[in-house]
């Protein structure tokens, strides 16, 4: 089990962010804008029930990635992708004792970082980013992560998933991270029809209240990586089965196996 996550110490309170930092990409700017994608109460009843259940299958349900500050937890988000959580946790010990904050990681040498996190894939391309991500902290921001949006945005190697995990995780934002272990469960559950991370999050954010919005994305998160597998979701024990646009999809004589 990973260890339990500290609060990133010496920090004061921040100022909280406007409405407009925590809604959607679709839903900033106009007010009007907002009206065309809100879902009906059906939908927002059904998402209501799903996240009830696994709030009682899955009451551990967390983010798996271990850190000590906002820093490593942005560090060990660009090392995930196309990644086991697992496998970062294994890298990352010895990767922060020799580079303990921005401004030394921004100062390594890239072949050092390549061999150090050659085991989580796609190591060129995360080095370069983890170090440019540093350089920009330690220079921009004085060796302290953003808490906003925007400014996390602009740091390269760092999407919205990526600034939504920091937000809700280190500086405890409301926010919905949409990796794939979310896009897979909101899509076969039928509460997003879009394929593109983006734009499930603007789904979801519709349908679960903002409060929510952190636990929504913990509880389908772990319930990706426990029940509804990419090759081969175990419908047999889903507990919200009944309640899935995929599971009534299939042939009756499947449903009936996976039951069994």
């Amino acid at each position: 089990m990973a260890a339990r996550q500290r609060e990133p110490a010496g920090r004061g309170p921040r100022a909280r962010p406007s409405v407009a930092r925590l809604q959607p990409p679709a839903l900033q700017g106009k007010p009007g804008n907002r009206a065309a994608a809100v879902p009906g109460r059906a939908m927002r009843v059904k998402a209501r029930k799903i996240l009830g259940i696994l709030e009682k299958t899955h009451p551990d349900a967390r983010i798996y990635l271990n850190y000590q500050n906002p820093w490593q937890l942005l560090i060990v988000t660009i090392l995930a992708a196309q990644c086991t959580d697992e496998r970062v946790n294994e890298v990352t010990p010895l990767f922060f004792q020799r580079y303990p904050t921005a401004s030394h990681l921004a100062a390594a040498r890239p072949a050092d970082v390549e061999d150090m996190i050659r085991s989580t894939g796609f190591f060129r391309h995360k080095a370069r980013s983890v170090i440019e991500c540093s350089r920009v902290i330690s220079e921009r921001h004085g060796g302290e992560v953003p808490a906003e949006l925007d400014l996390l945005t602009d740091i390269r190697g760092v999407g919205r998933k990526t600034a939504n995990v920091v937000l809700s995780n280190a500086f405890g934002r409301p926010a919905i991270a949409v990796d794939t272990h979310v896009q897979r469960v909101a899509t076969r559950l039928g509460l997003a029809a879009a394929r593109n991370p983006d734009k499930i999050e603007q789904e979801l954010c519709d349908l679960v209240p903002q409060g929510r919005w952190t636990r929504a994305t913990h509880l389908m998160g772990t319930h990706g990586r426990r029940i509804c597998t990419a090759k081969k979701p175990d419908c047999s024990h889903c507990p919200v089965s009944r309640l899935c646009d995929y599971y009534r999809s299939l042939p009756e004589t499947s449903q009936g196996a996976a039951a069994s």
